[in-house]
């Protein structure tokens, strides 16, 4: 029951097989015995109501059911929870209970979602394999001795192990789709703009991007149909141009055009991602998509550009926690400035601390023509280098991670590594592009993901080839629980 997608286990509820009073409360059972560290809070009283008035819906085949009423939904710690303390994994926000829900649990809620509680995370969502949160790492579920990846980590290793049905995430450079693949679930960042960021806690605002964590594509497509719709209060919200992403994913994708950047297989790759990616191409070929090897030369820029912007987004972002208003505080000080270095300087991981660093450095007088507004233009010519290829093609293919997931602790003292695992994913974020990430395989009893990147608002394009994959193969059934 654990294991079956948020549809199957709606279908249920609807004969009556099941309530969602049983499941949730199984659910609780369940994070209550793992040992994978998935969780930040949980609020069990409040989902098991959340359930009873959902099990009610449907007893009564209420006219509000949504596709989501009752399912066990986890929560970012980063993205506000009304009277659910809400931390972002960083000792500075400990306490922090927001007067406010962000506009995405809301619509949750709306929808009659039962909210279990926030996820682990790295710090800030600064992290790729969620060892930089301050309530320790979270292990992933197909071998506790390696990393789920980040920053969405708990959300990724929650939904894999069963301990909830579909997790919301964020991502800034891959921090859905990137722990997504490494946990073998689908994973997918809208077009930027699509889902409302209001209540979502800043790391880079340009970059930065909230979707869901599910076990299948149509899960993800009904997700998409509640929270992908425009928010007054969020200025960077549009309207989408879409009511139903669950439309054309039964659609067949014969005459498709694929773009394969040749940038994206580099010499690091692991040889057993690359093989997949080839048996995954030859998939797709199969399916009648038309396949093609393109350049894209500026991806070799994305990293650095990334890691400049990015940084400065978040040294201006974070500047506002300072102990005074909510979180943490201390106890003595002499004034006000001793007292937010004392807050900041206990409150902030390292791994923050680096990136305010290297931000306020990128933005600072004399180096700022030189840096950030140079990362900038050469955003610029990566957008346009994105929008040339979709003048050619549906959608691009990619792998998601080039790496399997690595050993816990084996890349902490080397921050270039650790960000060279987001090569694959930080383009999409930098250009504002829908991506997902779907299950491609398993090797060394770890799964491999598959990445679709799509053209501004090419969201419901890259779910129906997802689909379409994801009907033709076995991997997306597969748990760590079921898989020998």
């Amino acid at each position: 029951m654990n294991f079956i997608t948020a549809k199957d286990l709606s279908t249920k509820f609807s004969k009556k097989e099941v309530s969602s009073y049983d499941v949730t409360k199984k659910i609780f059972e369940r994070i209550s015995e793992s040992k994978l560290n998935t969780y930040i809070t949980t609020c069990k009283d409040l989902a098991l109501e959340v359930a009873k008035e959902a099990d009610k819906k449907f007893e009564e085949n209420s006219s509000d059911i949504t596709p989501l009423t009752g399912v066990p939904i986890m929560i970012k710690d980063n993205i506000s929870t009304k009277d659910i303390e809400t931390t972002a994994a960083s000792k500075i926000l400990k306490g922090y209970i927001p007067p406010f829900d962000a506009t995405v649990v809301k619509q949750l809620n709306d929808a009659g979602a039962v909210i279990l509680g926030k996820g682990n995370m790295d710090e800030f969502a600064m992290g790729s394999s969620n060892e930089t949160s301050a309530y320790g790492p979270v292990l992933n579920p197909w071998d506790t001795n390696k990393v789920p990846g980040g920053s969405s980590g708990g959300a990724a290793s929650a939904v894999a192990a069963g301990e909830c049905f579909i997790a919301l995430g964020s991502d800034t450079g891959g921090s859905i789709r990137q722990p997504a693949s490494l946990c073998g679930v689908v994973g997918m960042k809208p077009t930027y703009g699509l889902v409302s960021r209001y209540g979502l806690i800043a790391f880079g605002s340009s970059l930065d991007q909230i979707g869901p964590i599910t076990r299948s594509v149509e899960d993800c497509s009904n997700v998409l149909n509640i929270i992908a719709k425009q928010d007054s209060l969020d200025a960077t919200s549009v309207n989408s141009p879409y009511e139903d992403f669950t439309e054309d994913i039964y659609k067949e994708i014969k005459g498709i055009k694929l773009g394969v950047p040749k940038e994206y297989i580099t010499e690091n790759i692991d040889s057993s991602v690359k093989a997949n990616f080839i048996q995954s191409l030859e998939i797709l070929s199969d399916l009648g998509a038309n396949i093609e090897e393109i350049s894209l030369p500026l991806t070799e820029y994305a990293l650095a550009v990334y890691y400049i912007i990015a940084p400065s987004e978040a040294s201006a972002n974070l500047s506002r926690f300072d102990g005074i208003k909510y979180g943490l505080g201390v106890k003595k000080a002499k004034n006000s400035s001793e007292y937010m270095r004392e807050v900041r300087g206990s409150g902030f991981g390292d791994e923050v601390k680096r990136r305010i660093l290297i931000g306020t450095y990128a933005l600072s007088s004399g180096y700022y023509d030189a840096y950030y507004k140079k990362a900038q233009q050469v955003r610029t010519l990566i957008i346009k280098e994105f929008n040339d290829a979709f003048k050619n093609f549906d959608a691009l293919v990619t792998p998601t991670s080039p790496i399997l997931a690595f050993d816990l602790e084996s890349k902490n003292n080397n921050p270039l590594s650790m960000y060279m695992n987001d090569i694959c994913t930080i383009p999409a974020n930098i250009a504002g592009l829908p991506a997902i990430s779907i299950p491609s395989g398993i090797s060394k009893k770890l799964p491999i993901g598959l990445q679709f990147i799509g053209p501004q608002f090419g969201d419901k394009k890259i779910l129906q080839i997802a689909s379409n994959f994801e009907r033709a193969t076995d991997w997306h059934k597969l748990n760590p629980f079921n898989y020998d």
